[in-house]
């Protein structure tokens, strides 16, 4: 069987989407041919921007840093979990994940990948409704002895919904927050914390494109290996990677 690449990463592009609150994402000419001979971007972007892993300092400065991982986390054979056609915030519990870490099981040394269909929303604020992990599914995953999960949308917790644009709206609602609730002014993270503090570390990849494609070679019993190597920053929460899947 001849091999094939499918490309899973997102395009970087300027105002491309970004979870609520991150660095907005700009890309323009620094230098041109005309004027300098050459042609070169400058780049404003934040580490968790577009198709990126989060090392487990992400959630925890205790926990390591993205250059502290081993380079096997980031490369792999995959099994995907067929999430596609769930309401949007649905929490995904660990028994709908059942079929794929049994045949991850399988799979010596294999990433999981959450195909939930949401790429369809790229661009959209509906990417923000996006299905996500409860808590006993991420340690199901960990429980597996997996240590790498990649999904095709903007978390594998629920994203909160834009704030409001008004700055005095936001403060207010920052004020009552504070006053009624004081840990709703942060996501928990529930299930970043399980994936990532898992015994030595483990990796969560976000933003992957449609992974239809690696679910119909799954079915049809073709190997699927992928790998996820990201920008060498030093001592980072996470970066944005190349995410590549070769087929056969």
């Amino acid at each position: 069987m001849a091999e094939t690449l499918i490309d899973l990463t997102h395009p970087v592009t300027t105002g491309m989407p970004v979870y609520p609150g991150d660095p907005e994402v700009a890309l323009a000419a620094a230098l041109t041919t005309d004027t300098a001979g050459v042609n070169v971007l400058r780049l404003h972007l934040g580490s968790q921007s577009g198709t990126h892993v989060d090392a487990p300092y992400h959630v925890d400065v205790t926990w390591p840093t993205l250059d502290g991982l081993p380079l096997e986390l980031f490369t792999g054979p995959a099994v995907v979990a067929d999430l596609r056609g769930l309401e949007p915030r649905t929490a995904v519990t660990a028994a709908r994940l059942g079929p794929a870490l049994a045949l991850a099981a399988l799979t010596p040394g294999a990433m999981l990948l959450l195909a939930t269909g949401w790429p369809r929303h790229w661009g959209s604020d509906h990417y923000l409704a996006h299905p996500y992990l409860t808590p006993e599914a991420a340690e199901a995953i960990v429980a597996a002895g997996i240590r790498t999960v990649g999904l095709d949308a903007l978390s594998v917790d629920p994203t909160p919904e834009p704030g409001p644009a008004d700055p005095g709206v936001a403060a207010l609602l920052a004020e009552l927050a504070d006053e009624h609730d004081p840990a709703a002014e942060q996501p928990t993270l529930a299930a970043h914390r399980v994936l990532l503090g898992r015994p030595g570390g483990g990796v969560i990849a976000e933003n992957l494109t449609d992974l239809t494609p690696l679910l119909a070679a799954q079915e049809a019993g073709a190997p699927i290996a992928v790998s996820l190597f990201p920008l060498r920053l030093a001592a980072a929460d996470g970066a944005p990677v190349r995410a590549v899947a070769r087929i056969g």
